[in-house]
């Protein structure tokens, strides 16, 4: 393999692994909680269908498409979703479907087209979906189905295509024909006018078929046609005749449907070979006695009991102990509901001859009361059990209204007008179960109300206008578990309101006026309660110090204190929550609470699910640790709260946590070390949180980008605070960012160079270094500029540099013979003329710019010295730098090479510069040598400071070239 295919391989699996890590987050769907990536809902989204779910992993297996502006699918649109079970697309604006676009949809079972603009569709548009068992093609324009068109769908067992405008019946039989498994067929709602048919049948399987609601006049049919059908409706179709069915084969039908048809029931029933008790006979036309009379003369004539007998929509006005009197014995049901009922029932004495009956509906009438019955001769139905007069007007219920229905267990008298209530209208009830009085206009209950109903279980008073509990009223219920006084009018609830309630699990009070609760009132169900629902009431707090009325009720789990009235709770008291070590479910929706204490929380530590969605008013900074106990919590959501900080220290704590939604804050940045605390968290919703598009965010988008875990919903629509136009995931962060391997690489350079060079610049260039440093402080204080001005009027001939321990040889050779001896030079010394008080730098540094000519006094004691060694500096850097003739060396001893080998700076000058050495006494004539010496020094000291010499001109590198020459100057007297 070569080293450029190599590396474009690398390349392409770099690129491969970072495709791999994408951002866990959908342009367009949200996953499921919990699903790990099989249920993806997208809803109420912009653009094509292919954009929509070009992101979704190929592990969906139920995809919701819903009231997104999607027109056309395309071929292959699904092609990388080979998992998809469960497709709905309903509610768009769906007009076409390319024959391939369900291609390789080889594992789908429902397909949901329903609510669209559909109105053709192409032949092979379902081909390929071989385990496909249902089709809703509902509520579109088709008009009629291309042939064969379920060729390969073998396997559908239901086809829903109401509510569309298909008319040929024919070229529909012919599409189904072949489906083998085909159990459910839909056709209401449509356009057909017949049954008429090719020589094509229906499939043996096909027992449901619906076809209401269309223009049927006849069925036009064979007669075995419907041989296999169980259930059969044709309700609305107005104009189908009785003699439609003429020789039709309906011995099977076990459900056939003839409302608002002008077929005539019993001339019907003479001429079919159904079974008579099959029929439902709801909207037949049956409105008065003598019609019900016929048809119950004509059904006990066929049949000794019926199970079942609906005489709905008939406009029946009245019931008269003869009316039902020769039907058949009426076994289970009587279903009665939308007539025109309006007077007393007499207690059901139109049943007197059917007291097996079990259940009666009487729903959807006009009733206005209901008498009593406990006279004598009323008949008592002990085999009823359920009884409903719901939608009715009923006014009053009187004393022992039900005193004839001993053995009755639900009761359904809700959605009436119900403004009395006898204390003794539910007397004799013992097995009741279930009661409903709800939206009704209740004002008062009372204690024998309930009295004899020992058993009921399910009491539901919601929505009347009850105000207050009065003492004992369901001291008899020890069986109630659920009690349901929402959207009342409950300002006060008695101490005694709940005695009795022993076995009571749900309490529902929400919608009431109560402004406290007291704790005495739960002790009675204090073991037993689970669900409590206090929403929407009155509850305020003018301090925060409240005893917890929550305390006992060990075992309530779902506690909802959403929307008080009429501002919220506004403060939540410490320790509010305190004993309730069993909830797992709380609701503060809606409240207008000013603050959240930190140990609010506190005693919630089984807490799996908590919603604080708009519950404080005004920008809130939760405290650290509010949720520290909450190790449980799975589902958090703190939308609308206004949260101005997301931390570690708030959040950390909630390891268990799986979704958290707390879009709709107004942070503007979110630490990502928070949520990395969360290590369970797969569901993000962060949408409408202005976050800004800053550096400081810029972790948090490298995280949303790349973490695998953490659903994030709708990442890729979030914007900039500041610029909308631009998206928060791909903001550029490139100014963020320090390359830390080459900040390193540097660092480390730095340093190893500075280790190395150092020790050799202190070596080499210790003294230039130092120089530099003392003329810069003289440059400073401007003592630099002032010097340079007067170096052409000097004020001293020369500064003698010295060591203090050849200051003798300095005051008695030196200065007599240059001062004195008619010399008249003018010298620069150390303790004479240097200024006292002055730095003394600063005095060495003006000497030296002062002077025309250094003479250096050098001796092995002048070596050893800084402050020599700085003099000599100053003036050699006069001499090479300033190609100034400044500099004399006098050597008071002799000093080997050796010696001078540190000196580099005093080399380079005395291989530049003659240099005197002062006669010692071995010379043979000392006398004659000192004299010549002095002369020589005087000589040196007239001559020009500017060197005019070719060596003026040599560079350093000609001058260290030069240690290694002969060519040094010794002056000898």
């Amino acid at each position: 393999m070569s080293r450029l295919t190599y590396q474009f391989l690398s390349v392409a699996l770099i690129l491969g692994a970072a495709q791999l890590i994408r951002s866990y987050s959908y342009d367009n769907c949200i996953e499921k909680p919990y699903s790990k990536g099989k249920i993806f809902n997208c809803i109420h989204r912009k653009g094509n269908l292919s954009a929509i779910i070009s992101d979704l992993p190929s592990s969906v297996t139920n995809l919701t498409i819903s009231l997104d502006p999607v027109v056309h699918i395309l071929n292959y649109s699904f092609d990388h979703l080979t998992e998809l079970q469960n497709l709905r697309l309903d509610h768009n604006l769906l007009r076409s479907i390319d024959q391939f676009a369900f291609h390789n949809l080889h594992q789908l079972h429902s397909l949901n087209l329903s609510f669209n603009n559909i109105s053709q569709l192409k032949p092979r548009a379902f081909r390929g979906l071989h385990n496909l068992t249902f089709l809703s093609l509902t509520h579109n324009k088709l008009k009629q189905l291309p042939e064969r068109i379920f060729s390969t769908n073998l396997n559908l067992t239901k086809l829903i295509m109401r509510e569309n405008l298909l008319t040929n019946f024919s070229g529909i039989v012919e599409s189904v024909s072949h489906l083998t498994n085909l159990k459910t067929l839909d056709l209401c709602v449509n356009s057909l006018t017949s049954l008429s048919h090719s020589n094509v049948s229906l499939p043996t399987s096909l027992t449901v078929l619906y076809l209401c609601r269309n223009n049927l006049s006849t069925l036009g049919c064979e007669s075995s046609f419907l041989r296999f059908i169980n259930v059969l409706d044709l309700s609305n179709n107005s104009m189908l005749q009785t003699m439609a069915f003429q020789g039709v084969n309906l011995k099977r039908v076990n459900y056939l449907r003839l409302r608002s048809t002008s077929v005539k029931v019993v001339e019907f029933l003479n001429i079919s070979n159904i079974d008579a008790r099959r029929v439902d006979f709801s909207g037949t036309g049956l409105q008065n006695d003598s019609l019900l009379t016929e048809l119950c003369r004509l059904l006990k004539r066929k049949v000794e009991q019926i199970k079942d007998l609906q005489l709905g929509f008939n406009g029946i006005t009245t019931l008269t102990s003869y009316t039902l009197y020769y039907c058949p014995q009426i076994t289970r049901s009587l279903d009665l509901s939308r007539n025109r009922l309006h007077k007393s029932t007499n207690c059901l004495t139109f049943l007197h001859r059917h007291t097996q009956i079990k259940s009666l509906t009487m729903e959807h009438n006009l009733l206005t009361s209901l008498q009593s019955c406990n006279n004598t001769n009323n008949v008592h139905f002990k085999d009823l059990e359920s009884l409903s007069y719901r939608y009715n007007r009923i006014l009053s219920v009187n004393a022992l209204a039900f005193y004839h229905l001993p053995n009755i267990k639900t009761l359904l008298l809700n959605i009436n007008t119900i403004a009395f209530l006898h204390q003794k209208a539910l007397t004799g009830l013992r097995r009741l179960e279930e009661l409903r009085l709800d939206n009704n206009l209740l004002t008062d209950l009372f204690k024998d109300n309930f009295k004899d109903n020992v058993n009921l279980k399910i009491l539901n008073l919601r929505n009347n206008r009850i105000s207050v509990i009065f003492n004992e009223t369901f001291c008899t219920l020890s069986n109630l578990t659920t009690l349901d006084l929402g959207g009342n009018k409950i300002a006060h609830i008695r101490p005694s309101g709940f005695d009795g309630l022993i076995s009571l699990s749900k309490l529902y009070l929400d919608g009431n006026n109560l402004k406290h609760i007291d704790t005495s009132l739960y002790h009675i169900f204090q073991d037993t309660l689970t669900v409590l629902d206090l929403q929407n009431n009155q509850f305020s707090f003018l301090t925060e110090t409240t005893e917890s009325p929550f305390k006992n009720l060990i075992k309530l789990s779902d506690l909802k204190l959403d929307r008080q009235r009429p501002h919220g709770m506004t403060i939540l008291p410490h320790a509010y929550f305190r004993g309730l070590h069993s909830l797992r479910s709380l609701y503060l929706t809606n409240n207008n609470l000013n603050n959240l204490a930190p140990d609010a929380f506190d005693d919630l530590k089984g807490l799996r699910f908590l919603n604080l969605e708009s519950c404080c008013v005004g920008v809130v900074k939760l405290q650290p640790g509010i949720f520290k106990n909450l190790r449980n919590l799975t589902k958090l959501i703190v939308e609308n709260m206004g949260i101005q900080n997301f931390s570690k220290e708030v959040f950390g704590n909630l390891t268990q946590l799986h979704v958290l939604q707390m879009n709709r804050n107004v942070m503007q940045s979110i630490p990502v070390d928070a949520l990395q605390s969360l290590p369970k968290l797969n569901y993000l919703d962060i949408r409408s949180i202005p976050l800004s598009c800053t550096c400081k965010n810029s972790l948090l988008q490298n995280w949303l980008q790349n973490n695998s875990n953490v659903q994030i919903v709708y990442l890729h629509s979030l914007k900039c605070q500041n610029e909308p136009s631009i998206k928060f995931y791909n903001f550029d962060t490139k100014v963020c960012y320090i390359d830390l391997g080459e900040y390193l690489f540097l660092s480390t350079a730095a340093v190893v160079f500075l280790l190395t060079v150092c020790p050799l610049l202190y070596v080499k260039l210790y003294w230039k270094f130092k120089y530099s440093y003392y003329v810069f402080r003289s440059w400073f204080s401007e003592q630099w500029r002032r010097l340079r001005e007067k170096e052409d009027n000097c004020k001293y001939d020369a500064f003698i540099s010295y060591n203090s321990s050849d200051e003798q040889w300095v005051m008695d050779q030196l200065v007599p013979n240059l001062e004195g001896n008619g010399s008249s030079f003018k010298l620069c010394l150390h303790h004479r003329d240097f200024e006292l008080g002055r730095d003394i730098v600063d005095n060495i540094v003006s000497a030296v710019y002062s002077s025309r000519k250094t003479i250096c006094v050098v001796s092995r004691n002048f070596l050893q010295s800084e402050w020599c060694s700085l003099e000599i500096q100053l003036a050699s850097y006069r001499l090479f730098d300033e190609h100034r003739d400044v500099l004399l060396l006098v050597f008071l001893e002799p000093i080997s090479e050796r010696q001078l080998s540190s000196y580099h700076r005093m080399r380079k000058v005395m291989l530049k510069k003659t240099y005197l050495q002062w006669p010692g006494s071995n010379c043979t004539d000392p006398m004659q040598a000192q004299e010549l010496f002095w002369n020589q020094l005087r000589r040196g000291m007239r001559m020009e400071s500017r060197l005019e010499t070719e060596d003026s001109t040599r560079s350093d590198d000609e001058m260290d070239h030069l240690e290694t020459s002969d060519e040094n100057y010794y002056l000898q007297p």
